[in-house]
């Protein structure tokens, strides 16, 4: 089962979206390479605030110049941290094209742009998690702090799989949030998608064991479950956490199969944060970076790739259902630059 799962998120790194080099084992339907067009569109549309941030101002940058000197890379470092890209990331750019320039394959700044480009790019290209085919069911466990959009990104991803026509569980585990189990069932309705809950204030493991028992007796395909974020009482809620998993692992002993965690881009370096924070506690398989769509720290995704090492499984770019989809380096560097 989940190799269908693998096939949508493994986006033919390195290959444009609408290259006609692009080899596929089947030529996509029309419907699927116009949804992927309409999306690469939008992306490109909402990326306007983070491309004036980074791109327009690194061209504003090189116009004119004859060469690639220490005020120009003093300025493009301003440009690169104020950018939200962080002072890891933009150290390690910088030096890289200092050392292009000494050994003299990077004279041209009208090439800088081009160089950027790939160097990002190789930043966001991070392997993904694998073994999982024939798992079922597959249990992923959906963390974040309050305000990122968990609830809403599991209402879409359940959508997502539902249209492939797998049988889904969301899982009200935030039983803290007054009325985040009735917004849980209102994406369930929506999506076609089954829900265990409880009443609020009840111990979100027992909820988990419950829907882990419901998971196996109805034949699951993917257990989605939505947890509790309160950053400021992160103790509680990291301990809270390593509970439900252990909760998880007792039924189900490799689960849970992914952990992912759900940030706000609009967060900027706040994010870099959050993430940190929770992989150290739960150790994070991927990450869903939300509310790209006006902001202008989308470079917040180079900075928590490059210095976690943590791939960017899906993006948000909107409200709308489809606004969420499987996030694809290429597109997004193409759409950025």
């Amino acid at each position: 089962m989940w190799k269908w799962f693998r096939s949508q998120n493994g986006r033919g790194e390195g290959v444009e979206p609408s290259s006609p080099t692009a080899v596929a084992p089947s030529p996509p339907a029309e419907g699927e390479e116009e949804g992927k067009k309409g999306f690469f569109a939008r992306l490109k549309d909402r990326l306007s605030k983070t491309r004036e941030t980074l791109v327009s101002r690194v061209d504003r940058l090189i116009l004119g110049k004859k060469e690639i000197d220490d005020d120009l890379l003093e300025e493009l470092e301003e440009i690169l941290i104020t950018s939200d890209l962080g002072v890891l990331t933009t150290q390690a750019l910088i030096q890289a094209v200092q050392e292009k320039v000494k050994r003299k394959e990077l004279n041209d700044p009208e090439r800088l742009k081009g160089y950027l480009q790939q160097e990002i790019l190789n930043i966001l290209n991070l392997p993904r998690k694998g073994g999982d085919e024939g798992i079922k069911p597959f249990i992923i466990l959906v963390i974040g702090v309050n305000g990122v959009g968990k609830t809403t990104t599991i209402g879409k991803l359940a959508g997502r799989f539902r249209s492939e026509g797998k049988k889904v569980l969301l899982v009200a585990g935030d039983t803290f949030r007054a009325a985040a189990g009735e917004q849980l069932e209102i994406w369930a309705e929506r999506a076609g998608a089954e829900v265990i809950r409880q009443k609020e204030g009840s111990d979100p493991s027992a909820v988990v064991f419950d829907a882990l028992k419901a998971a196996l007796a109805r034949g699951s395909d993917v257990v989605l479950i939505d947890t509790a974020g309160r950053l400021h009482t992160r103790v509680n809620l990291m301990e809270e956490l390593k509970k439900i998993r252990r909760v998880i692992q007792k039924e189900i002993p490799e689960g849970p199969h992914r952990t992912w965690l759900v940030l706000d881009a609009t967060m900027g370096q706040n994010a870099l944060s959050q993430a940190r924070l929770f992989h150290e506690a739960l150790e994070i398989d991927g990450l869903i970076l939300t509310k790209l769509d006006g902001t202008a720290k989308g470079g917040i995704i180079v900075a928590i790739c490059n210095e976690l090492k943590i791939p960017i499984e899906y993006i948000g770019i909107g409200e709308k259902a489809d606004d969420l989809q499987p996030f694809d380096p290429q597109a997004f560097v193409q759409a950025l630059f």
